[in-house]
């Protein structure tokens, strides 16, 4: 890549313009064409380091449930239990983590009349999962995936569903529900797909919806209001764009100090989520914290950087070895599991991370 490819995708994943000329106005403030910009965009697609750009749909407020689970495995079980996990359209993230019991590591999201409790005992019963742990969110600190290409560091935003980080008050109602029409569904299920790299992208999504592109814009600007909608963005492949060593850091705070260390953690730009999570007997890690660096040292020096910012010493870095899954969970598609229902699709997903 080079310093145009880096600021192309700056842009993308942060400020993506909705316009009816969106790679034109991005090619304006890149000083090229829009053949150009739409020329390097291919580009980026085809060595897979842009995976997708799309609008991003806020899970809970669409009435999904969604949960970190953690699997312990023998080791010959781990990789045909994880790619028999990949199978299930909910998951959307799925790992092999080193440095702890638990060792594949994967979120799942199930529509509102699922049974996580039920969909996990059944997946560990299928692939012989010695021991999980079920980890819904109890506090949501920040989730903003943004990476500096130019400056090749994270700098992650704090996004939150009602102005956590901002207020400094984690909102009561982040994970309620919303009322979600057919017609919603039917936007949402046009506006998640992968935009298409054409000078019009956006006319084609309109039309099949009946609108005008002005009118798919003001219902993407209602949707952002509703805090249904996240943002309009690109996902890049953290690796593939240089961030190599991915951690998961996980912290033992004292509960009365939770959501104080909890700010504190999402304030660092090098964090792009923070969560509070159960803890259990076997387990007494409450906070999570996940940082992308281009390298282990460089994680592990982050990891220093916010114990000592937020006063906590005991944690642990558990850095994931396979990347078996990455994707977003596309809602409201009645016929995703019959996509997604082959061990070759599965298969086809898992990827080994340079150490």
């Amino acid at each position: 890549m080079d310093m145009v490819d880096r600021k192309l995708l700056n842009i993308i994943q942060s400020n993506f313009p909705v316009v009816e000329r969106p790679y034109l106005e991005i090619g304006n403030e890149l000083g090229i064409t829009e053949s150009e910009v739409l020329t390097r965009l291919a580009e980026l697609k085809r060595q897979n380091v842009v995976r997708q750009i799309s609008a991003i749909f806020d899970t809970r407020r669409l009435g999904y449930k969604t949960t970190l689970v953690a699997f312990a495995y023998g080791q010959d079980d781990l990789h045909p239990g994880a790619i028999f996990i990949n199978r299930h359209p909910g998951v959307s993230h799925n790992y092999a983590r080193e440095g702890s019991y638990y060792n594949l590591w994967f979120t799942l999201a199930v529509p509102p009349d699922g049974d996580l409790e039920q969909t996990v005992r059944w997946m560990a019963a299928q692939t012989g999962a010695i021991e999980y742990r079920i980890m819904p969110t109890i506090r949501f600190f920040k989730i903003g995936v943004n990476f500096d290409m130019v400056k090749r560091r994270s700098d992650a935003f704090n996004y939150s569903p009602d102005g956590i980080g901002q207020t400094k008050r984690p909102a009561a109602d982040w994970n309620q529900a919303q009322d979600i029409t057919e017609w919603d569904k039917q936007v949402i299920r046009e506006a998640q797909e992968d935009l298409p790299l054409e000078s019009h992208p956006f006319v084609g999504i309109a039309q099949r919806l009946g609108l005008t592109v002005p009118q798919f814009f003001q219902q993407l600007a209602e949707y952002q209001e509703r805090k249904l909608m996240r943002r309009y963005s690109a996902v890049l492949h953290h690796r593939r764009s240089g961030f190599r060593a991915n951690a998961m850091i996980v912290w033992k705070v004292p509960p009365e100090r939770s959501e104080e260390v909890g700010m504190i953690m999402a304030e660092n730009p090098a964090v792009t989520h923070c969560y509070e999570r159960p803890t259990f007997p076997d387990w007494e890690y409450s906070h999570f914290t996940m940082v992308h660096a281009p390298t282990r040292d460089e994680c592990e020096a982050i990891g220093r950087e916010i114990g000592q910012a937020a006063g906590i010493t005991e944690n642990l870095l558990l850095y994931s070895t396979r990347e078996y899954k990455k994707t977003r969970v596309r809602y409201f598609v009645e016929d995703y599991e019959s996509v997604w229902d082959s061990p070759e699709a599965a298969e086809a997903l898992a990827e080994p991370v340079a150490q």
